[in-house]
């Protein structure tokens, strides 16, 4: 791993190579502490400037660009000029948190909106992640509860205070407590919530957490006015965006040319499995978009569900199958009973189970356009880690089989 560290408009270089056991690019707290240590002053990752591994994205040969909040004493700055001035030069799409000067905005703006709550920051912020999805940061306060900073880009993501707002009003301990939320400059405060990820749920955490936000979801079901302000991801919603990114795909996929007749004949089949997916009764509302169980919280008593950058108005069974390729065959089949007896109580005479089977080829529809979306939208050294990911997600549409016969 590499650094190239800046202040301001100085250049200090590259910092010396580090050996570190790098997991996953965008998770950045060793490398903010490994290069505070080498520079001799507290620094901040605005953005991984290059990478390459063989499994994009994670581990491998990472470059980063720091900036430091101090100006290194001991070091010397140095033009800005070649491969290193290209490379860490202006960027169309780039994030707003992915520029010195985005971060300390960000960072200034939580300290001050810290302040106005009563909760006054206590410790620099300590950086966890960023990426071209998001940036986190976790504030320490003098209450002795630290607060969570999230950067996200609106132009592609749903306003999250809005979402945990729209959910919290249903079910206030299904959702974390938001601090403050700057929608248009895409910035969310949100206190900490105790307990850990749950990546394998126990039993337990399943069935507190499925009927409850199936609960949720289906009140606010009844309430489409408070939904119009959400991204529409329907199902016809996104038949139409297929048909759209149909058009892209000869040019900016390795997708062969029967893989693309494929999709053509699933496209024109599309309307069918619609009608037969709205017979199964479920109502379109609130969805989360990344349903899975890293983004539910416990503390053994309780769980939260976080990060509703993907959330949108859809069909419901997105989420339900959502936790599918994170649990293991027998917690899968637990979590499909709950949910679709969940929905079975909320929604008389509906067909849950037929809506998850009927959806499977729409969820990886829903997320080969959501790839897209990403790609879209972030800037080329940002590329790796979702390059190839439509194309899988289409794959994945085709694997299903023919939709005819799905019913």
């Amino acid at each position: 791993m590499t650094v190239d560290l800046t202040y301001g408009d100085e250049y200090f270089g590259q910092l010396s190579p580090f050996e570190v056991g790098l997991g996953w690019w965008s998770s950045v707290d060793e490398v903010v502490a490994l290069a505070t240590e080498a520079s001799g002053v507290p620094v901040l990752v605005a953005r991984l400037v290059d990478g390459d591994s063989e499994d994009p994205g994670h581990g491998g040969r990472v470059r980063y660009h720091a900036e430091a909040l101090r100006r290194p004493a001991g070091l010397n700055s140095r033009p800005l000029e070649g491969d290193a001035a290209a490379l860490l030069g202006p960027a169309e799409r780039r994030a707003a948190w992915a520029t010195p000067a985005g971060l300390r905005s960000a960072l200034d703006w939580a300290e001050t909106e810290l302040g106005a709550v009563g909760r006054p920051q206590a410790a620099p912020a300590r950086q966890i992640r960023t990426w071209n999805l998001s940036g986190l940061f976790r504030l320490p306060t003098d209450t002795g509860v630290d607060a969570w900073l999230k950067t996200t880009t609106p132009a592609f993501n749903a306003h999250e205070g809005e979402v945990i707002a729209l959910l919290g009003g249903v079910d206030r301990a299904l959702v974390p407590t938001v601090l403050a939320a700057d929608p248009a400059g895409g910035r969310l405060l949100l206190d900490h919530v105790p307990g850990e990820d749950c990546w394998d749920p126990s039993a337990g955490t399943v069935a507190d957490l499925v009927p409850r936000f199936v609960a949720a979801q289906t009140v606010l079901a009844g309430r489409p006015a408070d939904l119009a302000g959400l991204r529409d991801r329907t199902p016809r919603a996104l038949a139409a965006q297929l048909t759209a990114l149909l058009d892209r795909l000869p040019e900016e996929t390795d997708l062969t040319t029967e893989e693309l007749d494929g999709l053509a004949g699933f496209a024109a089949d599309l309307p069918g499995l619609l009608d037969r997916l709205a017979d199964c009764g479920l109502p379109q509302t609130l969805v989360h978009g990344d349903f899975h169980p890293g983004n539910w919280r416990s503390d053994g008593a309780s769980t939260v569900v976080v990060d509703y950058a993907d959330s949108c108005l859809g069909h419901p069974a997105l989420d339900g199958l959502r936790p599918r390729a994170y649990l293991g065959p027998e917690a899968w089949q637990h979590h499909a009973r709950l949910w679709t007896e969940a929905w079975q109580r909320h929604a008389p005479g509906s067909d849950p189970g037929r809506a998850l089977h009927l959806a499977e080829p729409l969820y990886h529809l829903s997320y080969a356009l959501r790839y897209q979306e990403f790609l879209d939208h972030i800037e080329p050294s940002e590329r790796p880690y979702h390059e190839g990911d439509p194309a899988s997600e289409l794959r994945a549409v085709l694997a299903c089989g023919p939709v005819a016969r799905r019913t």
